[in-house]
């Protein structure tokens, strides 16, 4: 049994990839190319990387519908994935993937059932744990975009943007305090 059905499970990654749209969105284009250290992502190719990093588990869940990551061509995968993230792209343009790649993402997790969502799927050799669930696998694109968020909104503040999820909270704070007074 899950207690995370389907339904939450789209609304919540509907709900990240809309904070991420908006970081996207409010950091300037120029800094598109900022980049916060020696062998760091640019913002642009951190963007890039959200965008395509659902791919993987796309392939793996929606396109194969593998229960067994044995014989999976990892190399190729991430080859490919690879030479998508180095192409050059413009603010507008890897707004435009975010979007699109995370209702590709979104609607694939509509459809899933809790007994698919259930499914074992066993990893390769050596890997640990040596099976996962399908869910565990699915709500793993949610969690990897909101570590880079997380980044993201490191990086605003270094370009001097305060996180609109910042501003958001600071809003609240200062209305409840308005409304305590």
């Amino acid at each position: 049994m899950n207690y995370y059905s389907a339904k939450e499970l789209v609304a919540s990654f509907r709900t990240v990839r809309q904070n991420t749209i908006q970081i996207a969105e409010e950091i300037p284009e120029q800094q598109y190319g900022y980049q916060a250290g020696p062998e760091t992502r640019t913002v642009e190719k951190l963007l890039t990387h959200i965008a395509l990093s659902f791919s993987f588990w796309h392939q793996i869940n929606a396109v194969e519908r593998r229960t067994t990551l044995e014989g999976f061509d990892f190399p190729g995968l991430m080859a490919k994935l690879g030479a998508e993230e180095a192409e050059s792209r413009t603010k507008a343009e890897v707004i435009d993937l975010l979007k699109r790649n995370g209702e590709t993402w979104a609607q694939f997790l509509e459809g899933a059932s809790e007994e698919f969502l259930a499914e074992s799927v066993q990893m390769p050799a050596g890997a640990t744990p040596p099976a996962k669930s399908r869910f565990e696998i699915l709500l793993s694109v949610k969690e990897h975009e909101m570590h880079h968020r997380g980044q993201l909104m490191l990086i605003e503040r270094m370009i001097a943007i305060v996180p609109h999820l910042t501003r958001q909270m600071q809003e609240r704070m200062a209305q409840a305090a308005k409304a305590s007074s």
